[in-house]
């Protein structure tokens, strides 16, 4: 079950927003977002879902026995819980989506005469619920946080349905007092709906659309320059308003519900160095990475030549948590080098060159990243980057990409449009702030006619396409 599908929006979330308003008992609140929240993973799979529970049970029962050993001084019993709980969960998570690539790259690297190991089907979500419950059970070891003596309440924290299959990675510290306590005010209600509802529009009406042409142009073989910049900048939206338009959806129910969550994008593509994309893209991600691998590492409390090593080794697990394959650990690396070359000395540089300058430089970084992304074939990546530079490109252009470029231009100039903070702007060049909802106020007139319109679009859109994948499934 996805955010963006009629089940969803016509059943799943109106059953359990009366479900869970129907009483004010916390208790009731939680047992009502969990039982849903179970529900919603086991729609789409059942069986993984005992995994999930397994994980859970395991992790709260190490969270108990830290908390006895810390009071009997036990440190090493201690650690040797922490390393049991977080080892059994990211086993699970090695098991499913690395085993078969690390195998198999073994058997080839040494010619080792043995059938190729088949690729497991991976549960959905595993890659974010299982940093998630690292963040809680490194977070208790560390004595950061204190141990969760409710399992309902950790089941909660590690499997709530806004946040379950695709983020925000939400750290045990930050959420652990919404679990006790938490109120919902009628005006975050209809903000969290009408961020819910920007989000569908995000992922319906632009990701979606973008995904059509990417559908609709060649970009393995014979690929002429149009179709590789179309197929890049149409990939570049449309990951972009997939993801951010889930994002959105999940902070949106997360305040519906009491719960809010922290930002997950920031207007990434007005970044003008790959140091600040990184800040503004994924948040969640690359917080959890500078908090429970770069910083553990040394992060910049080191030499440089350490710096460097860390950086490295953070960028390589980036690309491998995204997928076990070569075109992400080569994506990952990329960014680690880049990063490592503005660290060292390309970043004093940049600050001297105009702002479109740098901004040039960062999007098309960005924009050839996201070819290696999208290709599962490194060489495919490769041709397609060769090609929108006019090496071994098929020509100019071809018959399919000038239709699409006519029929999509106006999308994506929309979708450049909204990857611009505009209330920002308009804020700065009229020195006003930004604005904010009115006391007693649900939505305002302008809110409620955009919503209104955006939602008929969105539901308009689904019943007359069944193309709406989500990307973000793949990890």
């Amino acid at each position: 079950m996805v955010f963006s599908s009629f089940t969803f929006i016509a059943f799943f979330l109106p059953i359990t927003i009366i479900l869970y308003f129907i009483r004010k008992d916390k208790v009731w609140r939680n047992c009502v977002l969990l039982v849903m929240s179970l529900l919603f993973y086991a729609w789409g799979e059942p069986k993984f879902v005992l995994m999930m529970i397994l994980s859970i049970i395991v992790n709260y029962m190490a969270g108990l026995m830290m908390a006895r050993s810390e009071r009997r001084k036990q440190k090493g019993l201690k650690l040797l819980f922490m390393i049991l709980g977080v080892g059994i969960s990211v086993g699970f998570l090695f098991w499913f989506k690395y085993f078969a690539f690390l195998g198999n790259t073994f058997i080839n690297l040494f010619h080792i005469p043995a059938k190729a190991i088949p690729a497991q089907i991976l549960p959905i979500g595993i890659s974010f619920y299982t940093f998630q419950i690292i963040t809680y059970t490194v977070d208790v070891y560390m004595g950061r946080v204190p141990v969760q003596t409710s399992i309902l309440k950790l089941a909660l924290y590690i499997s709530f349905f806004p946040q379950l299959i695709a983020g925000p990675i939400v750290n045990y510290t930050y959420i652990e007092p919404y679990l006790d306590e938490r109120t919902v005010r009628i005006e975050d209600f209809f903000a969290g709906l009408f961020r819910f509802i920007i989000g569908l529009s995000k992922k319906v009406l632009i990701a979606n659309l973008c995904g059509e042409i990417l559908s609709t142009l060649t970009l393995d073989k014979n690929i002429t320059v149009l179709a590789a910049w179309l197929g890049a900048i149409s990939y570049t939206f449309q990951i972009y308003f997939d993801f951010s338009g889930y994002s959105d959806m999940a902070i949106g129910m997360g305040k519906m519900f009491g719960f809010k969550f922290l930002e997950n994008f920031n207007y990434p593509y007005i970044s003008t160095s790959i140091t600040g994309f990184w800040r503004r893209w994924h948040i969640s991600l690359s917080t959890f990475f500078r908090d429970y691998v770069y910083i553990p590492l040394g992060g910049n409390r080191c030499s440089t030549a350490r710096q460097i090593l860390n950086i490295f080794i953070v960028w390589m697990l980036t690309g491998f948590w995204h997928g076990a394959s070569w075109n992400f650990i080569v994506w990952g690396l990329y960014y680690g080098v880049l990063l490592i070359i503005e660290k060292l000395f390309l970043g004093k540089l940049l600050k001297k060159l105009p702002k479109i300058v740098q901004w040039l430089y960062t999007i098309l970084i960005v924009i050839i990243g996201w070819v290696f992304f999208y290709h599962e074939a490194l060489a495919d990546g490769a041709r397609q980057v060769g090609a929108m530079f006019g090496i071994g490109a098929a020509g100019g252009a071809d018959a399919t990409a000038v239709y699409c470029l006519k029929q999509y231009f106006l999308l994506l100039l929309i979708a450049a449009a909204a990857s611009v903070p505009w209330k920002q702007v308009i804020a700065k060049l009229t020195k006003k702030k930004e604005f904010r909802f009115p006391k007693n106020t649900f939505f305002t007139i302008e809110q409620f006619v955009v919503a209104s319109v955006l939602l008929v679009l969105c539901i308009l859109f689904l019943a007359s396409s069944s193309f709406n994948p989500f990307l973000y499934f793949r990890f």
